[in-house]
């Protein structure tokens, strides 16, 4: 028993790449770099979200929804990394790693269920267009995006206290770059069989029954879009629904790697780079694939530069 509670004393210790020492610094310069591109991306897609009333629609609600919680989604996890790789300290709080523990997982959960809505919110717009705004109200909208919010919470709740249930016997050393429920099935002594079952059984309802979902939906817009008579109607509706299938896969695919996979027997260096993936990469590049290639937040930019300039 003492054994059991060093970790709580001592708190944990995140490897991340510290057997490769020379590459610790160009991690901390993409990361950083990651991270600041991360901030102002999702922040001027909230902000033009937000001031911009030609965007106050059920599609940019959902995506300052995703903006806002990619914003909490790296900075639950790239502040602690950018600490780890900058010196020779390691180490991690007990209670910083379980706190990371359970907003990593809520928030990620939370991803994987908005993203569906988000789906089902283009399904509504290209297959039933003239019933869209009747369909999608705002009570709806506030509906759907606090099933997404909670019921990622809830997965969180109950998943993260059942592995942190898990007997480590004094084992410090996570192999990871921050606290989530894989990196730390392997650090248990005990056994482990029943927690990768339960994280595969709500892995699979969380990411492959949803991405199912999507593409499925994806394949009735496809059908919609074709028969589309105007040129610019379709090219219209092929960009905003290309844009959330380019983020689908991105995200769904590390997910699906980084928590399907067995816990105890997935290579381990791979699956420190998809969490580095999923948690840096992903939220950095959703605002840029959202923005590069739709008018009206490219628009709505231009507006409010323009509106910046004529006040100074």
């Amino acid at each position: 028993m003492p054994e059991a509670n060093d970790s709580f004393l001592e708190g944990f210790i995140l490897m991340g790449i510290s057997d490769h020492p020379q590459l610790e610094i160009i991690f901390f310069m993409v990361i950083l770099f990651s991270y600041l591109l991360t901030l102002l991306g999702n922040a001027t897609i909230i902000l033009l979200s937000w001031l911009d009333a030609r965007l106050h629609t059920p599609m940019y609600f959902f995506l300052s929804n995703l903006s806002t919680l990619d914003l909490a989604f790296t900075t639950s996890s790239v502040p602690q990394m950018l600490i780890n790789l900058w010196g020779p300290d390691k180490t991690i709080s007990y209670g910083g790693c379980v706190t990371q523990l359970y907003v990593f997982l809520w928030l990620g959960a939370t991803e994987c269920i908005l993203l569906v809505v988000m789906a089902f919110d283009r399904y509504v717009a290209v297959c039933r267009p003239l019933h869209y705004t009747t369909i999608m109200n705002p009570r709806l909208c506030w509906l759907l995006a606090a099933i997404a919010w909670l019921g990622g919470l809830s997965n969180s709740v109950i998943q993260s206290t059942f592995t942190l249930q898990l007997p480590l016997c004094g084992h410090r050393r996570v192999d990871n770059f921050l606290c989530e429920v894989p990196a730390m099935i392997k650090l248990a002594c005990g056994d482990t069989s029943l927690n990768e079952v339960v994280l595969n059984g709500v892995c699979t309802f969380f990411t492959a029954v949803p991405l199912s979902v999507i593409l499925i939906s994806y394949c009735y817009i496809a059908q919609a879009v074709l028969k589309i008579h105007s040129v610019e109607g379709q090219r219209k509706a092929f960009n905003t629904c290309l844009s959330h299938l380019v983020v689908v896969l991105l995200f769904y695919g590390s997910a699906i790697y980084g928590y399907l996979l067995p816990a105890k027997t997935s290579n381990q260096d791979q699956g420190k780079f998809i969490s580095l993936f999923y948690s840096v990469v992903t939220p950095t590049v959703n605002p840029l694939i959202y923005t590069l290639r739709n008018r009206e937040v490219k628009g709505a930019l231009r507006r409010l530069l323009g509106k910046g300039r004529s006040l100074g």
